[in-house]
């Protein structure tokens, strides 16, 4: 008898919806018979008729039959490809209410993981972009070959369709431009594209990362094998009509993997880097450096980590999960001491270049976990005032918690690409820190992303 109670809807199903809010992956939702439903491509405030395509015993997803009532921010997606391709989620939704949207996906994170009340919490308004186009600086598409035709773009939703991207709409121009040449190259010179099925073929992906305060221009081409076919005509051919590139690099990888990259990495021409700048500071950005894809909005995003932060100079800062350094060093200037950590070796060396060529002197960097390193600090007299967390989607690890909570700094800075886990973690921290503000940022305009800066202060 329970099982009827829980599964009200059936497979086909056709039904009214009213959608009530945005989900965090961007899809409307609206409740049918006290059942949520997720529906994509649906607004908060319409009324459909939805049809139900999955039906789980606690949720159930559908898609638009037809939009009875249609929200007053619903707009043309201007991308041709938008509804097949899935990199983008909000291109429907006009860009002041997506800003609105996202502050409310990190108020339902809290409601749903912790025991807060939102309305007493200070929540700023989220921090867009004048022009929320162009802005991603770079791109990596996979290549596939259609009669005799070389194709680059990304896999359709939930499907191996590669879709051909001649323009997309969130890609900086240069970075398009660069893609749309290599490949006509590879075309001229008929070399064997990578096919995912049969396994043959050698390019699989063509990556390209520009400065956007530098204009500097790298192409990596990712190959299964090392020997690449006619591969100096390859590099003429790019310098002469990508005279703007700085940087030809191979990479090689040859596995069954959707992982991009591996682990061998050629240069082919030029630098094995190129230059970019944010605010004061410059970095080397090398093939497999990771740099954060939208500059515009990380100098917006890192200014509010130095606010939160509110360094007098007399602060010891750790900043935990530092990649390169890029927030230590930008929030130096007013610390007495940095010290960073981070699992990634490569990232730990470059973070102490970048330390050297700013002449930062009061940084050091240690590869590791900052829940290995911080006891261990304490433990020498190093207590830090300041943490700087900036961790991955899945959230701060359960033995760094335990160890925040230990060493007790005055204030936690935390810097979040997912809401869901910024709230689990916030309650994790609760007994001990006190949420003094949260500031979102708009990072990845016309998606579902949302980036946030939270101040916990020990109670």
């Amino acid at each position: 008898m329970k099982q009827e109670q829980t599964a009200k809807l059936k497979l086909k199903q056709t039904f009214p919806l009213t959608i009530k809010r945005l989900g965090i992956n961007g899809e409307g939702v609206g409740y049918f018979k006290r059942q949520v439903v997720f529906v994509p491509g649906a607004l908060p405030g319409e009324e459909i008729t939805a049809e139900a395509t999955k039906v789980n015993p606690k949720f159930a997803e559908a898609k638009i039959k037809k939009i009875r009532k249609k929200s007053e921010f619903r707009v043309q997606p201007p991308c041709p490809v938008y509804h097949e391709c899935g990199g983008c989620q909000l291109q429907h939704l006009r860009y002041d209410q997506q800003l609105k949207e996202k502050r409310d996906i990190i108020i339902q994170a809290l409601e749903r993981h912790t025991k807060l009340n939102p309305e007493k919490l200070d929540i700023k308004e989220t921090i867009g972009m004048d022009d929320p186009w162009s802005y991603r600086n770079k791109s990596q598409f996979q290549v596939g070959q259609k009669d005799g035709k070389v194709l680059a773009g990304l896999y359709g939703m939930n499907s191996h369709r590669l879709i051909n991207i001649e323009h997309c709409a969130v890609q900086h121009p240069q970075t398009t431009k660069a893609t749309e040449t290599v490949k006509r190259i590879l075309q001229d010179l008929r070399i064997p594209i990578y096919n995912e099925r049969s396994r043959k073929g050698i390019v699989r992906t063509i990556v390209a990362r520009v400065g956007i305060r530098t204009g500097e221009l790298q192409i990596v081409l990712i190959t299964t094998q090392k020997e690449l076919p006619k591969k100096e005509i390859i590099i003429e051919k790019i310098k002469t009509e990508l005279p703007e590139v700085k940087s030809i690099i191979q990479n090689v990888n040859g596995e069954k993997t959707s992982l991009i990259f591996g682990q061998e990495t050629l240069n082919l021409d030029g630098s094995d880097f190129i230059q970019e700048t944010l605010g004061d500071l410059q970095f080397e950005l090398s093939a497999r450096t990771f740099f954060q894809l939208n500059p515009e909005q990380t100098v917006k995003l890192y200014n509010e980590v130095k606010r939160a932060a509110a360094l007098t100079g007399k602060e010891k800062v750790a900043d935990a999960y530092c990649g390169v350094g890029t927030i230590g060093l930008w929030v130096a200037d007013q610390a007495a001491e940095i010290r960073g950590m981070d699992i990634i070796r490569e990232s730990i060396e470059d973070a102490k270049k970048n330390a050297a060529r700013h002449g930062i002197k009061h940084a050091q960097y240690v590869v590791g976990k900052a829940e290995e390193w911080l006891p261990k600090w304490t433990k020498d007299g190093w207590r830090p005032d300041v943490i700087i967390v900036d961790p991955p989607r899945t959230g701060l690890d359960q033995q760094l918690l335990k160890t925040i909570l230990k060493v007790q700094p005055k204030k936690v800075v935390y810097v979040s690409c997912n809401p869901s886990t910024l709230a689990k973690d916030i309650s994790v921290l609760s007994p001990k820190y006190k949420v003094n503000g949260i500031q979102p940022v708009d990072m990845f305009p016309q998606t579902a992303h949302v980036e946030s800066v939270t101040q916990l202060v020990l109670r």
